[in-house]
């Protein structure tokens, strides 16, 4: 059983779209979870739907929805303060550095962070990039393990079949709550899935389709 899992990404809802039935698991064993959130994702598209928040508001209103989401998850959160959309231009190493700092304090056994140049978006590719530089810098006998998320289309033709494939659908319910946590971006990441107006109508069961396998790659050092 893992000692004590921490989670990294970049923004508020990687954690629930991404992971959220894995994270669940893991508390449900009673296993510890930290998160380290990189950025309050203020400069992202989606404002609400119907629109509730605008460009001023929109980093406060993701912080609390963040917030809420890990309370239903029950983890611990740690925010890493990085401006959503730049994290591709930090100083890798420096990050490296201050997520490394964080890791020797909680000591975890398993690292859970984005595969780099496998997760479409700028900041994913860079925090796990610089969360994988982190743990390489701990000394070996300490190292945790790491669990690497590829998000692309072409993973399975690029890097194999994941050997970790959690089927997290007794979770699942669990994972939608947190998602649904996340109220100014569920709606858009949802309708983008589905044209049709009526998003009620069978809304878990696509969400079930789509996100109801959590994989990652064992990262070998």
């Amino acid at each position: 059983m893992e000692k004590h899992v921490v989670v990294i990404y970049p923004h508020p809802d990687d954690e629930s779209f991404g992971a959220a039935g894995t994270i669940a698991k893991f508390r449900d064993q009673g296993v510890p979870v930290t998160y380290l959130c990189g950025t309050l994702g203020e400069m992202g598209r989606n404002m609400g739907n119907p629109t509730f928040a605008n460009r001023e508001t929109l980093p406060e209103i993701r912080k609390q929805e963040l917030i809420n989401a890990c309370n239903v998850l029950d983890m611990e959160l740690r925010m890493l303060g990085y401006r959503d959309k730049t994290l591709e231009y930090e100083d890798r190493n420096e990050v490296a550095q201050h997520i490394k700092g964080i890791l020797e304090e909680l000591e975890p056994s398993l690292v859970i962070t984005h595969y780099p140049e496998h997760a479409v978006h700028p900041d994913h590719n860079a925090l796990g990039a610089a969360a994988i530089e982190a743990v390489r810098l701990i000394d070996e006998e300490k190292r945790p393990t790491v669990w690497a998320q590829a998000i692309t289309n072409t993973q399975l033709e690029d890097l194999g079949v994941p050997q970790i494939i959690n089927d997290v659908r007794d979770n699942f319910d669990k994972k939608m709550e947190a998602i649904l946590c996340h109220q100014s971006q569920a709606n858009g990441v949802i309708r983008s899935w589905n044209q049709s107006d009526d998003l009620s109508n069978d809304l878990k069961e696509e969400a079930m389709k789509r996100l109801s396998i959590e994989s990652f790659y064992i990262w070998k050092f």
